[in-house]
Formats: structure tokens, sequence, C-alpha cells
């Protein structure tokens, strides 16, 4: 099989998927504010260290610091000290931020499955599958 021509071919599709309105639309909400909102949505203890959320978005230290200054002037999170570090500042969701959170995890979940109601159920099936083999081989990749 000659997979660079397999992988021309498919840089090709995931250029014409990136133009697509409804992608570029999910793919900058699983990004930036939404997505630091659905990570400490996410977090059993309702709190995460501002690292912690550089290290899962893979985005500097710098500009989770700006993404956190947007959200706390929005009344979507708070910083507070933590009590057993005084070094640490931890942040977490104000209601008004967890109403957020919920519906922008809503939105993206109707727009993802409104995309994968187009492609059908064995397409929307073998996407998923495929998807998380990506994911796999990524994270390989990374290592």
């Amino acid at each position: 099989m000659d997979y660079q021509k397999l992988a021309h071919e498919l840089m090709q599709k995931m250029v014409s998927i990136h133009k697509a309105k409804h992608i570029k639309n999910i793919e900058d909400d699983i990004r930036g504010e939404v997505f630091v909102l659905y990570y400490i949505n996410q977090k059993s203890t309702g709190e995460v260290l501002p690292s912690e959320l550089s290290a899962a978005t893979g985005i500097s230290t710098s500009r989770i610091a700006l993404t956190l200054n947007s959200l706390e002037k929005k009344a979507l999170i708070s910083r507070s000290i933590d009590v057993s570090d005084r070094r640490r500042i931890l942040v977490k969701l104000t209601q008004k931020g967890k109403e957020a959170a919920q519906q922008q995890i809503n939105k993206i979940l109707a727009d993802i499955t409104n995309m994968l109601t187009l492609l059908g159920e064995q397409d929307a099936k073998e996407y998923t599958r495929i998807m998380g083999k990506i994911a796999d081989a990524m994270l390989q990749l990374n290592n």
C-alpha cells in the first residue's frame, strides 16, 4: 500500500473538513475558554490548578492566565489560595460558570450528534471507532 499517497489524500480531506463552519465551531469550542470551563466542570473536586489546565490543553501557562483573566471578568470562574499550600492558586467555576459549561457541552454534543446522524448508524460507529484508534496512535507518537 502506498501510505504516502493515502496520506496526501487524507490531508486534502482534512483541509476540506477544517473549512466546514460546524467543524470550525466545534474545534474552537474545544479549545480555549470553553475547554477550560468543561475541564473544570468534569473535575470531581471542582477545583484545578492553572498548571493542570496548561498541561491538559497543551497551551502555555501565560495563555492560560489570559484565559482565566477573561473568564474571571465574565464571572464564570473564581480563584482562591489553596489553604493547604498558600503558593498554589485554585480555580473553580462559579454558578454562572457551571451553567455556561453545561450550555456549551450541550451545544457541542448537539453539533456532533447532527454530524453523526448525517453519517448514518454504521458510518457513525465506524468513524467513532477509527477516531479512537487515531487518538491512541497520536498518544503513541507523543511518547
